[in-house]
């Protein structure tokens, strides 16, 4: 038996990159899961990858997922697929917050008054607002069951300055999103926290690697895949580690190391913490 098993999971932007490995791995796990995208067909997108290839992957793994195609800009389709879920499985139990729209000029180094206003609409809008609108719809089945978990993607660049201004407070608005829902949720059960990746092998990063290898060597040592994160949350449940874990934002090579959870390639990738430093410590105080 999975150590998810019965449990059921939503990951939004999953047709390819961190959102295609999350799934695959929850999947494996034995949860449910509903994977979310706009691409059906191949090349619906620049880089390959579609939500029904990734259900067929994980079918090939002998997990159970469903492919639901969503615009996670458009809130009455974002409440209307929580609804969807409720309704077919009677419960949700993980939502994995990965949508994210990447600019084609992300990394190109140009100063925020010259970067386009898009680039707003592509990393919070189709970002953060959108994990704000999924969490909102979701937390009330969560609550209502006493027991769930809401999982923000981010990475180091919430606390220093990493591709853009826009990227660091998509970033840091998602951490700060988690830290304060898991304020509201602890009485209720129901978890929500930030996981900060490192270089993950996506489709895009291996064509960066791939064409300018000397640029990332010294990045190695932390490279993941995108089924990490998924095998992180899959160790939290594993390790009754859930509650305990509600509020912050973690790495997921610190949280692989202490619970000892090995990449795809045997590997524990290394933290960047000393080159990029580590999450804040929210304060515990609330004022209403």
């Amino acid at each position: 038996m999975g150590v998810l098993d019965g449990k059921v999971a939503l990951v939004t932007g999953a047709s390819r990159g961190v959102g295609k490995g999350v799934a695959l791995a929850l999947g494996e796990a034995g949860a449910i899961v509903y994977v979310t995208g706009r691409s059906r067909q191949e090349g619906d997108a620049p880089l390959p990858g579609t939500i029904d290839k990734t259900v067929e992957e994980i079918a090939a793994r002998g997990g159970k997922a469903i492919a639901v195609p969503c615009d996670h800009r458009n809130d009455d389709e974002v409440e209307s697929l929580i609804a969807a879920i409720v309704n077919d499985q009677g419960r949700i139990d993980i939502l994995v917050n990965n949508v994210f729209a990447v600019p084609d000029d992300l990394i190109e180094p140009k100063p925020f008054w010259e970067r386009p206003l898009s680039h707003w609409d592509d990393m919070i809008d189709l970002g953060l607002r959108a994990h704000y609108v999924a969490a909102r719809a979701a937390a009330p089945h969560m609550v209502g069951a006493g027991q769930g978990l809401i999982v923000n993607i981010s990475s180091p660049g919430a606390r220093c300055y990493i591709h853009s201004a826009i990227y660091g407070i998509g970033k840091a608005g998602a951490d700060k999103m988690a830290a304060d829902m898991a304020k509201e949720l602890r009485d209720h059960g129901v978890a929500a926290l930030s996981l900060w990746l490192g270089i993950v092998k996506t489709e895009r990063t291996t064509m960066a690697l791939e064409a300018a290898p000397e640029a990332y060597a010294p990045l190695m040592d932390g490279l993941e895949s995108p089924e990490y994160p998924g095998r992180i949350i899959a160790a939290l449940y594993e390790n009754g580690q859930v509650m305990a874990r509600s509020g912050q934002a973690w790495y997921t090579s610190e949280l692989g190391a202490e619970l000892k959870i090995e990449d795809v390639d045997g590997r524990i990738p290394a933290s960047y913490r000393e080159m990029l430093g580590g999450p804040a410590a929210p304060n515990p105080a609330m004022i209403s």
